[in-house]
């Protein structure tokens, strides 16, 4: 089909404002599937995504669409996008495939914290935006106070569109817009192949899957083509199109979104954001791509079963196939034993990054405390940066820390603020603004340290604003800051896997925590076990597991009071010489429960 009528369009929006249900009505009115074929979430294709009503990965359909009154024919290929904050680099990598942009608000909660970063993500990328105010079936919907929110806040007065993607009120006049407003491609079928990689998966029997957007030439079964960043070149075995189900093509040409297979078994071969080139008549230039991604949280990722650490290596390689944004390296643990460490851009990102490696690859793992990449100016001017608190040069030889702040904005009714800023305040925030946005909301900007924002931050603003409050965070800068490190010792014998880098103000706090949790999950022995928390070689906090008891007086029936003393004696100066020599073992289990719990 001519470029001339072709849309290349995503969805935007905050978390759970209708995007996939918007993504399911379209795909119903252009008979993408037929209303029996129809299912909640059809562009969801992982199990998570539907066990917890989120979008986690981006997903693309191609639909054909005629205009009722011109006859008109269009190819619709739209790009789905999750809303969380943790899988913005997902956002980013839909709107560089596209000219357009359908932002939705929820007409029951207006204009958030992520609809406001995922606007101006597409403003970054010049798309056509337009707004769509979703959810006005329900019956407090306050439709006209959600499209002054837009007018004020975003500054889009044009083509505010009203639907409930539900029902599908509206949604037939939206596709008839898009279709009209959003620009179609600019490429040129007849110049050298530039194409790019904005997503790919691994298939067992195909290996990678790579989702493309051809910006200029044509691309057809058999061609030999080049990636530019690597140079590596391979065959075009199977070219094809979602609608949303798999349907094979000869050639994709300038402005087409598909996908391509080419026998590439080794996925390091494939990068996302690359450029896909032909080998004997190759483009000037590379396309833009993707800038790197900055990884907000770090953790380490031990297997339970330690002979399953290949296929962990294994899964990793897979799995950061199809999320350009996770980042990783091997490390070991005395504790743990061979590990990986990875950098996530949220903890949900890690979240659901585990629960993927258990389905998917039956890998059960132990999870180390997340924590934050630091700055260190060591007393030889040399800079350094570490995200485990096992790197940590000893204190004698650092001349300062700096830790990673963000810039936090949070959207809360009036009645919240109070308590949200008591919150920021506890959280070492720096307070930097309050405005009010249309509708009774107020927005309130903090420069916060990152450490403080990754653990229970987001849970103890929804408890405080009873689920009403949003936020949204990007990387500030390093600060100065006065940090410790906290080393766990058992009977005096560091245990690394509980080892962190934290605020000395907080210090004594966690660490007597810890100390508690501790004696409740590891099991007594044959002697006393000191549980120490230090810094440096100051000990900050202490607790005791009693040794247990035997009693060796139970075979004296009888006879002079020494014979008594004697053993008493001989199993004093025994526990003595064991806690001496003594390990102490901790189990699994107990590495689980305090980790979960950090």
């Amino acid at each position: 089909m001519n470029e001339q009528n072709i849309r290349n369009f995503c969805i935007i929006a905050h978390i759970d404002h209708g995007k996939s249900t918007l993504s399911d009505r379209i795909i119903e009115l252009t008979h993408g599937l037929e209303k029996r074929e129809m299912k909640d979430q059809v562009l969801d294709s992982m199990d998570i995504e539907r066990e917890r009503g989120i979008t986690i990965k981006l997903n693309t359909v191609r639909l054909n669409y005629t205009d009722p009154i011109s006859k008109k024919e269009y190819i619709l290929n739209l790009i789905d996008t999750p809303g969380h904050v943790d899988f913005n680099y997902e956002v980013s990598r839909s709107l560089a495939a596209c000219e357009g942009a359908i932002l939705v608000v929820d007409a029951t909660q207006g204009v958030q914290a992520q609809t406001l970063a995922n606007t101006y993500l597409a403003l970054t990328n010049n798309l056509f935006i337009i707004p769509v105010i979703n959810k006005i079936d329900l019956p407090n919907a306050n439709v006209e106070l959600v499209k002054k929110q837009i007018e004020e806040t975003i500054g889009i007065k044009d083509h505010i569109f009203c639907i409930s993607a539900k029902t599908g009120e509206g949604v037939n006049e939206l596709i008839k817009h898009v279709a009209e407003l959003i620009p179609n491609p600019k490429g040129n079928s007849n110049l050298p192949l530039q194409a790019l990689i904005f997503d790919s998966y691994y298939d067992s029997y195909s290996g990678v899957i790579c989702f493309i957007r051809v910006k200029n030439g044509v691309i057809k079964i058999n061609q030999h083509i080049k990636m530019m960043s690597n140079n590596k070149d391979f065959i075009i075995t199977g070219i094809g199109i979602k609608t949303p189900k798999i349907k094979n093509v000869k050639e994709l040409r300038a402005g087409e979104v598909g996908w391509i297979s080419a026998n590439i078994k080794t996925a390091k071969d494939v990068n996302v954001g690359d450029t896909i080139t032909d080998y004997d008549n190759p483009c000037a230039q590379s396309l833009p791509g993707y800038q790197k991604v900055l990884p907000m949280v770090y953790c380490g990722m031990y297997p339970i079963d330690n002979s399953k650490y290949n296929d962990l290596k294994e899964a990793m390689i897979k799995i950061s196939l199809s999320d350009s944004s996770l980042i990783y390296k091997y490390e070991t643990s005395a504790a743990l034993g061979f590990g990986i460490r990875c950098g996530f851009l949220g903890l949900l990102h890690m979240d659901v990054i585990q629960q993927r490696i258990k389905r998917e690859y039956n890998i059960d793992l132990i999870l180390t405390a997340p924590s934050v990449e630091y700055k260190i100016i060591k007393t030889n001017k040399e800079i350094i940066m570490i995200n485990n608190p096992c790197d940590l040069p000893d204190r004698t030889f650092i001349k300062e820390f700096y830790e990673p702040y963000v810039k936090l904005k949070i959207i809360t009714p009036k009645e919240y603020i109070g308590g949200i800023m008591e919150l920021a305040q506890n959280s070492r925030g720096i307070y930097k603004n309050l405005s009010l946005v249309e509708g009774g909301h107020h927005k309130l900007e903090y420069i916060i340290p990152l450490n403080e924002i990754i653990y229970d931050f987001f849970n103890n603003l929804k408890i405080i604003s009873h689920g009403y409050a949003t936020m949204n965070y990007e990387f500030d800068e390093y600060k100065k800051t006065d940090l410790a490190k906290v080393d766990i010792l058992l009977n005096g014998n560091k245990v690394d896997a509980f080892s962190m880098i934290i605020h000395r103000d907080k210090a004594f706090a966690k660490a007597k925590e810890i100390c508690q949790k501790l004696k409740i999950y590891i099991p007594r022995q044959q002697f006393e076990v000191p549980i120490q928390a230090v810094i440096g070689g100051k000990v900050i906090a202490r607790e005791t597991i009693s040794a247990m008891y035997k009693n060796v007086l139970a075979k004296c029936y009888g006879g002079d009071v020494s014979r008594k003393k004697k053993l008493l004696e001989q199993q004093k100066e025994g526990k003595k010489k064991l806690k001496m020599i003594g390990k102490v073992s901790v189990p699994q289990e107990t590495f689980i429960k305090i980790l979960k719990n950090e």
